[in-house]
């Protein structure tokens, strides 16, 4: 039996894939950079789309750079979203959010590898002086 959606995730999916090919296709502000699409999540009455996005610069004072232009381009965003979604009778209002989530779980995974390294090379320090007093 075919797995069914709910319009409101088709319509999330569908405007994450959209918004995703005008900002690598028709989006040419140097201020933006590589923007990435983590997700989106339109309102019931699909009138306002939350659109998480994270940038390849993740430095404070280009995040806020970023964020600062695609608020200004949230209106012609709309408008091109618009003419790429004419099955939709209303385009919902974009408010995009930097999504930190992506940013933190890289960190958080570095920061048990570099854990998991130092275990291992703490247990083979002491492994081979073991095995050294083991010989004499």
């Amino acid at each position: 039996m075919a797995r069914e959606f709910s319009r409101t995730r088709r319509v999330n999916e569908q405007i994450q894939r959209e918004l995703a090919m005008i900002l690598m296709r028709e989006i040419r502000d140097p201020r933006l950079g590589m923007t990435t699409i983590n997700d989106v999540e339109v309102s019931r009455d699909l009138n306002y789309a939350k659109v998480f996005v994270t940038f390849l610069d993740d430095e404070p004072e280009q995040v806020k750079s970023q964020m600062e232009a695609l608020l200004e381009l949230a209106p012609y965003i709309r408008s091109l979203l618009a003419s790429n979604l004419r099955n939709m009778r209303a385009i919902p209002e974009l408010r995009f959010t930097y999504d930190k989530s992506l940013v933190e779980g890289i960190r958080m995974t570095s920061a048990v590898n570099k854990a998991v390294a130092e275990d291992v090379a703490k247990a083979e320090k002491h492994g081979t002086q073991e095995s050294d007093e083991d010989q004499k």
